[in-house]
């Protein structure tokens, strides 16, 4: 189920909301059994058999997070149980989301004829097995306490908010809140209106992009020019910014609205001046979980050598990429961020030439587009066409009339998009600190017109994919 959709606005939710406040408003445990089935017939809605799947993992992390409890003073069978927890989690994943795609590397590689299985990949499942996943490696560590009642380890694992796509939610960063939490009509307010803006960069930005970015992917190699090589690169960086960042924000304006307090999963990426920066910026969730549980136990940056730092950030950015996707495309996406980020680390990139900061901007930028044409690609050779085309060098005509045709009717929406990429609300904030009071009363009536404007194009039917439904 999505969330920019008609049954999710008009049914689900009102339900939901109504059964939370009103029906079990009295018991925190009601509430969250209520919450669990509610977030269970969510995933159900479009995956119903894989239930079982999500059931399976939250009962199996809630038994390990009881037994790495139970043996804390024990380091051997904590380690023991830790090492079942990574290969039962990473198994289920591997199943699902790999098994087809090594199969068929294999029989590539090889000439080999095995057989290849068809299997359905299930919806959000590389984040809610991090998510349980999180909770066994946090009760371990000490950094929340081992629940005893498995619906509170499914209500973490499975809350809809987060489900499907994050962002990805620590354990320790909610484990109070599972069942200490404070709903206020302050916080569901601000969730209300987070929720319309996630919502609205996802209808109205996301979905807009996603049809100048299919126009220009869809072209036939010959036929691509330099300038539609360009929008198209410009509107799918675009669009998977703000369909990924525009559902961040409903899941997190949502976790207000039931009192849950999620934390931010993207930062404005698109102002970075460093590959680094930017990965500290665009979906922090997925980057601090390989920073806690990969990076910092093989060591991190404090490294004797150079050599194990760059095998350490191999690591991490190799299983970035596959986390990503089962296709050669995310790998050398991965690797293509290890390279640079290596590069950055080992020169001090950040640090210096303080004085070309345009310059930096300019290169962060340039390898971002490059990423995101591998990142949308069907095949390392379709991007690499793709990529030449971009360049200059296939031989391919630098303009034709189609490019204006896509783009007047869309520029209003396009510029909308850049100065949505910049931190221009935070600064209008900053300048109405002292006129509060005459900013909220703007900011209500156009929160309104943003949500009716958004609702209509759902009701009408517009296009409306989901990037990271295939994570």
């Amino acid at each position: 189920m999505l969330f920019s959709s008609v049954v999710f606005i008009y049914l689900f939710l009102p339900i939901v909301l109504f059964g939370y406040y009103i029906v079990f408003k009295k018991s925190r445990k009601l509430q969250n059994i209520f919450l669990l089935i509610s977030s269970l017939f969510f995933y159900a809605w479009g995956e119903a058999v894989f239930v079982i799947v999500m059931i399976s993992s939250i009962m199996i992390n809630w038994l390990l997070g009881y037994l790495v409890n139970k043996y804390k003073s024990d380091n051997k069978k904590c380690r023991l149980i830790i090492a079942v927890t990574v290969v039962l989690n990473l198994s289920v994943m591997f199943i699902f989301k790999y098994l087809m795609f090594t199969v068929q590397s294999i029989n590539s590689a090889f000439g080999s004829s095995f057989f290849v299985p068809n299997i359905i990949l299930p919806i959000g499942i590389s984040f809610f097995t991090f998510q349980a996943m999180s909770y066994v490696f946090d009760v371990h560590k000490g950094h929340g306490e081992a629940q005893r009642n498995p619906i509170n380890v499914g209500l973490y694992v499975a809350f809809f908010p987060q489900l499907i796509a994050g962002p990805i939610v620590r354990y320790e960063t909610i484990a109070q809140q599972i069942n200490d939490r404070k709903e206020t009509l302050d916080d569901f307010s601000k969730g209300f209106c987070r929720f319309v803006v996630g919502f609205s960069k996802k209808v109205l930005l996301a979905n807009t992009m996603a049809l100048i970015a299919d126009t220009a992917f869809d072209m036939p190699s010959n036929e691509l020019t330099v300038a539609m090589s360009w929008l198209g690169a410009f509107a799918y960086a675009f669009q998977i910014f703000f369909d990924f960042s525009g559902y961040s924000d409903m899941a997190i304006g949502l976790g207000h609205m039931f009192g849950f307090s999620f934390l931010e999963n993207f930062n404005y990426p698109y102002i970075s001046k460093s590959i680094s920066e930017f990965w500290r910026r665009w979906h922090i969730s997925l980057g601090t979980w390989f920073r806690d549980y990969v990076y910092f136990p093989l060591g991190g940056s404090r490294t004797k050598t150079k050599s194990r730092l760059i095998f350490n950030l191999f690591v991490v950015w190799f299983l970035t990429g596959v986390w990503h996707g089962a296709n050669w495309t995310f790998i050398v996406w991965g690797l293509m961020y290890f390279v640079l980020i290596a590069i950055e680390k080992l020169t001090g990139f950040e640090k210096r030439f303080t004085n070309l900061t345009f310059l930096k901007y300019l290169y962060t930028m340039f390898f971002v587009l490059m990423g995101w044409v591998l990142f949308r690609a069907t095949s390392i050779a379709n991007a690499f066409e793709y990529m030449k085309v971009m360049l200059g060098i296939s031989g391919n005509s630098v303009y034709t009339a189609e490019v204006w045709y896509l783009l007047k009717p869309n520029l209003i929406l396009i510029l909308a998009c850049a100065l949505a990429s910049a931190p221009i609300v935070p600064w209008i904030k900053e300048k109405f600190k002292s006129q509060k009071v005459f900013f909220n009363i703007m900011y209500a009536p156009l929160i309104l017109i943003i949500f009716i404007l958004s609702l209509s194009y759902i009701i009408k039917g517009s296009y409306n994919p989901f990037i990271y439904f295939n994570f």
